[in-house]
């Protein structure tokens, strides 16, 4: 077990504790607002599954020390209703899996904690609602309800998270982008804050960057009342970060700030999960970002030019795929100018596929597996639907943002993708042809024509003239893409 304390930081690197606890101790150690934690590295996970999925013995003695430690940051203590601690167990790998594993919010929370939150925070719903979220995601997640013991409920969730390595989603996820199965899971134990906590309450995800479109301005979403998981699961639909710059000024401008200072430390695009609590503004977590092949060219680019990166690591920073895709086809401009738009969202991942609407990652699975090209169609998207995602062309869903798991994972996959398209809009479009047009943010009927390549932007085609500057060198990885779009050599 490793503390993460301000001004101790821990010397640990990522494959030890995991992304989200090595960004939890670079926060701060740069002076930046994290509420306290401690974190079990990956190397107890693989004693975990060397066991036979049993808890190793020193688990349950560290889990005390550290909640100890907690306690003293905090001034609260775990189980104890009089000032109750409630924290937070996330998984945490060293190389990001968005959505691929499992957390546990609001944990040491039982019926009489509930009582006492609302009381002592003056806010008459905090409790319940804070004790429901945790019912239901332990529930989920652990497999059983949980007991009001919040030791119990801790040695549980640790082990669940765990498991969560192995899930199904997680082993496909691994399988599709070629990661190991053995480097394992961190699991950060965090002291919780509360987005769901008055007026003056919420949570949230900062880009430092635009992700989708690969503009240099900082980008995110806002959901006044919630908890981070109302926002990355697509449940809800949140408001544009401008919301948070009107409510609360100041908080806005302390987020915009720590995002200057995260994306310079770490040289590239900042993902930031932040919660407010009444107020008070907390970082999470942050980690490089996922983006789409146009935001991750215009992203490289633009910090080569900056200075900030050397044109080795602007090549390093798109790949192969993305190339490929932004010197792929488009849509057929007469085509498109005649065709009927059946559905209109958000833009969570630029490009254009065409397929058959499918309506379950299951379906999208099968029938792609058949040869056909599908286009998955859902309310939202969840982390067990990952297997239909990665068979599908194209992903479109009635609800959630920019920042949720469907458009974050779609970013990921280099897939099509539209958000936020309306509630029951897309239902009666299944076994139905269409294109989406995720440039437009447009679902279009039947499958259109595409022409020509994605040539004529300046940004690409300087790209592209590194590429070949440099193409037996730093730029091999992507030499393939120019060659198969005939202009290696122009």
């Amino acid at each position: 077990m490793i503390l993460l304390e301000a001004g101790r930081p821990h010397g640990g690197d990522r494959a030890l504790l995991g992304g989200k606890a090595f960004s939890i101790n670079k926060m701060l150690s740069l002076g930046l607002p994290v509420p306290p934690a401690f974190v079990f590295p990956t190397t107890v996970c693989a004693e975990y599954y060397a066991s036979g999925r049993t808890v190793p013995g020193h688990v349950p003695g560290a889990l005390r020390e550290g909640i100890a430690a907690l306690e003293r940051v905090v001034g609260r203590k775990f189980g104890d209703p009089a000032a109750p601690l409630l924290v937070s167990v996330r998984s945490g790998a060293a190389r990001s899996m968005p959505g691929m594993m499992d957390t546990i919010l609001n944990l040491g929370v039982n019926a009489e904690i509930a009582a006492v939150l609302s009381r002592q925070s003056g806010d008459e719903s905090f409790g319940a609602d804070t004790y429901r979220r945790f019912v239901e995601q332990f529930t989920h997640i652990v497999g059983s309800a949980p007991s009001e013991d919040p030791w119990d409920q801790l040695e549980k969730a640790v082990a669940a998270v765990f498991d969560s390595w192995c899930s199904p989603r997680a082993t496909a996820y691994r399988k599709h982008h070629g990661l190991p199965d053995d480097a394992g899971t961190a699991v950060t134990v965090q002291a919780m804050v509360f987005g769901n906590l008055g007026e003056q309450s919420g949570t949230g995800v900062l880009f430092s960057r635009n992700p989708v479109t690969g503009a240099a301005e900082p980008y995110g979403e806002w959901l006044p009342g919630g908890q981070g998981e109302d926002v990355v699961s697509g449940r809800f639909d949140p408001l544009n970060l401008s919301a948070l710059a009107s409510s609360l000024p100041g908080v806005h401008e302390e987020l915009l700030a720590a995002a200057r200072v995260l994306e310079a430390e770490f040289g590239d695009v900042q993902d930031i999960e932040f919660t407010v609590e009444r107020g008070k503004l907390w970082l999470l977590q942050a980690r490089s970002a996922k983006r789409s092949a146009t935001a991750a060219l215009r992203h490289a680019v633009a910090m080569r030019h900056e200075g900030l990166i050397g044109v080795t690591e602007a090549l390093e920073r798109v790949t192969a795929e993305q190339l490929s895709a932004l010197l792929q086809p488009h849509l057929d401009p007469e085509a498109r100018a005649g065709a009927t738009v059946l559905a209109t969202g958000e833009v969570a991942c630029p490009g254009v596929a065409s397929g058959v609407v499918v309506t379950t990652a299951d379906e999208a699975d099968e029938q792609a597996a058949e040869g056909k090209d599908v286009v998955l169609a859902t309310p939202t998207t969840n982390p067990d639907d990952v297997h239909g995602m990665l068979a599908a062309r194209a992903i479109i869903t009635e609800i959630g943002g920019a920042t949720s798991h469907a458009a974050v994972v779609s970013r990921e996959l280099g897939r099509p993708c539209i958000v936020g398209c309306g509630e029951g809009v897309l239902s009666s479009l299944a076994g139905r042809i269409v294109t989406v047009d995720s440039t437009s943010g447009e679902v279009l009927d039947g499958a259109l024509p595409l022409t020509g390549a994605g040539t004529g932007d300046a940004v690409l085609e300087e790209f592209c003239a590194w590429v070949r500057e440099h193409a037996d060198g730093a730029a091999s990885h992507l030499r393939p893409a120019l060659n198969e779009a005939g202009q290696l050599q122009s």
